[in-house]
């Protein structure tokens, strides 16, 4: 500090230093060190060199660093210095693959690494103009190799007058999986702590290696920051560039839910199909939430509503939106009108693709009836839903959204496709009274046959007279000619010349030759056929112009049908299981009443609804204890459900529900081994609570199951006691909504967990009828005693014998006394036992005929054979 108070007096002799890197493209204005004296700038060096912070430095020393160089920066100015201030900057790195969009961007401003796991796009890429929205990057990295609907998204971009970031093409091969990896684990990391040896295995608490693609563009990111030297611009070559922390993004207003949870919750669940022809993947979708809510009669809804799965909003003028959709359509007196508008989103086909094909002029007929189809469909579903209530603000955009132009587009296909001719000739027709053109040479292919009879007649009148008949015929691209039977004195090509006629060709037995007359035919009515069809490709091109020119309506078509194809089907799915509006509101509470497993529901004959209730200040963590199979899982599992459900505005399995909006659901219920990662299952469990407690606000759902199993009874009971702890501690603002499951009930018992209003004890209800162990299913408060373990071994079919042998060995360790090791002899014991028989036989003189052989084996050898003499 003796040295800061240094800088309050100016001192002459000053050195300016000033720095604008633009090696790759990047300009950085830098800082103006005036009027400071020599010896300052050793003091603002260090407070800006993160790179020279040894990798035990605590953050908090970084923290007053970065403290010091703000203090000095600020003491300039005061100094009536004009420093120029350096903005930071965010770089981003992106890419897109399969549907798929995976990136990640450093702040400069605060030395953070964001990174977003692999997530769905549609093809106009809208997750990611979001992002770019949200975070305005100053530089874009991207692949060199690169699908289509990316290059159109950075031609979009950069026809935006008002933003133009800087955008950095790396070779493919900088965005290579293990070349990521290995930049990662050598990157320059000053908060992980220096006793760590294995980063890989610290690192997977931050982040999921399962997102290849946020994995490649962090590789890549990572080579830009270090080309760039982005805030250590001024330090030696050696420093590398800090990364103080890592963050996962989501967009504002999105619900984090990682892939371990969609798993674990069964949102979505991915089985082989029986049929590989059927599907490309090879892949259905099997007993899911997403399947059972699924009941979308076009391709585009079952997609969005994929995307509403995977996006889940806080967003309540969304979620608002959404219900009163579903409220509406799920009274039974709107049935009929549901029927209707389900019919009609059958109609609805491929819009994108066909207006994609119409812009390359590669329509077919099939195309042309689909587009019909679908327009018509669209002004039905318009005229039907300006009926219903405008209040619903989805009826009220379809309404204004469907406009006048789809009427138009429906007009002009009608009347002029001819659809039947279309479907016979397998080409583009026109009706009649479109073109008079077309219709006049139309009306002269009509009647050429009567008019071709009246030539073949006069052109046979001066043939040979060998030749019985002929006729005129026309073939396209070639003409008018005329056609005799082969004679059978025409042999060779030779015996083919007729006076006054040019010989074309043999085919079939007949002569094909042109005559003078067939010459004036070609010049008099042309090639019909051919002037035909390119006048009706002709007038096919001005009406695909035509309907391009109104493709936004066409499109808006497409997202409002699939919303309100997504919303029908929701709302069919709650009438049907009888699910419940839940009230949405901004607080933190939760509550359910008598809620049920949407899934397990529909497998069990009976199911047991259970409530749940977390106030703001009051029970917002739930130990919940009771023996195996007793419905501790599932009931977790119902929970995050109608959570989940109620973020994606669907209705939700209970009775009534008033939910508050979470930010992030996070489990730690099950273990998903990775061979490609290299981690044990308890290190995955691990890393699945480090990123609950290091992620979670108090707006967060956590949910954990049995955590601590995986190692020494006594070390996993105090990493669970003192996760739970770390919860219970913080202020109530700050708790999240926690239920944890455990048959760890030494932890009630010990009294390990501190006293607060926090904490919920929670228990399922059994009952023991002799030897068996009935199973209630009921939620009440309090602590089971017993894991009744014993019983559920004897339902699971082990032997009875060593059933009560781990009974008693259990009862023996619990009252503390000592175990005695069941009667067996040792290994020595049984070598001499066996040696003292063999030797007692041998003994035994067989040829003696007194000997009774049988009597010996049962009164002396096998009598004796447990006590060795």
């Amino acid at each position: 500090m003796g040295r800061l108070l240094v800088l309050s007096t100016p001192v002459a002799g000053s050195v300016t230093a000033r720095m604008r890197h633009t090696s790759h493209g990047l300009y950085r204005k830098g800082r103006d060190f005036a009027t400071l004296p020599r010896e300052t700038t050793s003091v603002i060096k260090p407070a800006c060199n993160f790179g020279n912070i040894p990798q035990n430095t605590s953050l908090l020393t970084m923290a007053l660093q970065t403290a010091v160089r703000r203090e000095v920066t600020n003491q300039a100015s005061l100094n009536g210095d004009e420093e120029e201030e350096e903005s930071p900057e965010v770089i981003l790195s992106v890419l897109a693959q399969h549907g798929q969009v995976g990136l990640c961007f450093y702040d400069s401003k605060d030395y953070t690494l964001h990174y977003m796991a692999d997530t769905p796009d549609s093809t106009d890429l809208n997750l990611l103009e979001r992002v770019i929205q949200e975070i305005s990057p100053h530089v874009i990295i991207t692949s060199a190799k690169q699908e289509r609907s990316m290059v159109r998204f950075m031609h979009t971009l950069g026809s935006i007058p008002d933003y133009k970031p800087e955008v950095v093409t790396y070779p493919c091969v900088d965005f290579g999986l293990e070349v990521s990896k290995q930049r990662l684990l050598s990157a320059h990391l000053p908060f992980l702590p220096a006793s760590i040896t294995d980063r890989l295995s610290y690192l997977t608490s931050y982040m999921s290696f399962d997102s290849p693609l946020m994995l490649r563009s962090l590789g890549a990111l990572l080579k830009c920051l270090d080309r760039r030297r982005v805030g250590v611009e001024l330090e030696d070559s050696s420093v590398g560039v800090p990364i103080l922390q890592f963050q996962t993004y989501t967009l504002t207003g999105v619900v984090y839910v990682d892939r371990d949870t969609y798993s674990v919750l069964q949102i979505f669940k991915s089985e082989l199909h029986p049929s590989v022809y059927k599907m490309q993947s090879g892949e259905k979708e099997g007993f899911s939430l997403y399947e059972i809510l699924n009941r979308c009669k076009c391709k585009f809804g079952s997609r969005l509503l994929r995307r509403w799965f995977l996006r889940p909003t806080r967003d309540m003028e969304v979620l608002h939106r959404r219900q009163e959709a579903i409220r509406f359509f799920a009274s039974p007196r709107n049935s009929d009108v549901a029927s209707t508008l389900q019919s009609l989103l059958r109609n609805i086909r491929n819009i994108p693709t066909l207006l994609r094909r119409m812009s390359l002029s590669h329509t077919k007929v099939t195309d042309w009836q689909s587009l019909y189809k679908t327009v018509y469909s669209a002004v039905c579903i318009r005229d039907t839903v300006r009926d219903l209530p405008q209040s619903v603000g989805l009826f009220r955009e379809i309404s204004e959204g469907f406009s006048d132009d789809l009427q138009h587009i429906a007009s002009l296909i009608s009347k002029v496709v001819d659809f039947e001719s279309s479907s016979t000739e397998n080409r583009f027709t026109i009706k009649p009274n479109v073109d008079p053109a077309i219709d006049e040479k139309k009306r002269k292919m009509m009647g050429l046959s009567d008019f071709l009879t009246d030539v073949a007649r006069r052109e046979l009148e001066h043939l040979d007279s060998r030749i019985t008949s002929c006729c005129v015929i026309y073939i396209p691209l070639i003409g008018f000619l005329l056609s005799v039977p082969r004679l059978p004195s025409m042999v060779e090509k030779e015996d083919f010349e007729i006076a006054g006629l040019d010989f074309m060709f043999l085919s079939e037995e007949r002569l094909h030759y042109r005559s003078q007359r067939t010459k004036e035919l070609d010049d008099l009515l042309g090639d019909l056929h051919c002037d035909i069809r390119d006048m009706e490709t002709a007038v096919m091109t001005q009406l695909q112009m035509a309907i391009l020119e109104k493709s936004p309506s066409l499109y808006k078509v497409l997202d409002l049908s699939a919303e309100l194809d997504c919303l029908m089907a929701m709302s069919s799915a709650s009438q049907e299981y009888g699910y419940t509006s839940p009230k949405l509101a901004a607080h933190r509470r939760i509550l359910l009443t008598q809620a049920r497993h949407p899934l397990l529901e529909l497998c069990s004959p009976l199911f047991v609804a259970n409530s749940f209730q977390s106030s703001e200040t009051n029970g917002r963590v739930k130990v919940i204890t009771g023996p195996n199979s007793s419905g501790k899982s599932i009931y977790l599992k119902q929970v995050g459900l109608a959570v989940f459900m109620a973020l994606i505005g669907s209705d939700v399995p209970a009775k009534e529900a008033e939910i508050g909006l979470v930010d992030g659901i996070f489990t730690r219920m099950q273990s998903r081994e990775s061979v490609s990662v290299g981690l044990s299952t308890f290190m995955i469990d691990l890393n699945q609570m480090a990123h609950a407690i290091n992620s979670s606000t108090g707006n967060s759902l956590i949910l954990i199951d049995e955590f601590g199993k995986g190692t020494n009874t006594v070390d996993g009971l105090s990493l669970l006691a003192a996760s739970i702890s770390h919860w219970l501690n913080e202020v109530p603002g700050k708790v999240p909504h926690v239920l944890l499951a455990t048959n760890f009930h030494s932890l009630l018992q010990l009294g390990l967990l501190p006293s607060t209003s926090l904490l919920s004890l929670l228990t399922l209800e059994t009952a023991v009828d002799g030897d068996e162990l009935v199973f209630l299913y009921q939620l009440k408060e309090g602590m089971c005693q017993s894991s009744y373990a014993a019983n559920i071994a004897l339902l699971a079919g082990l032997p009875t014998s060593l059933v009560q042998r781990g009974v008693e060995v259990s009862e023996l360790y619990r009252t503390g006394q000592t175990i005695k090791r069941v009667d067996r002899h040792s290994l020595d014991e049984h070598t001499n036992r066996c040696h003292w028989l063999v030797d007692k036989f041998l003994s035994v003189d067989l040829n003696d005929k007194d000997v009774d052989l049988q009597k010996f084996l049962k009164e002396e050898l096998l009598p004796s054979a447990g006590d060795p003499q």
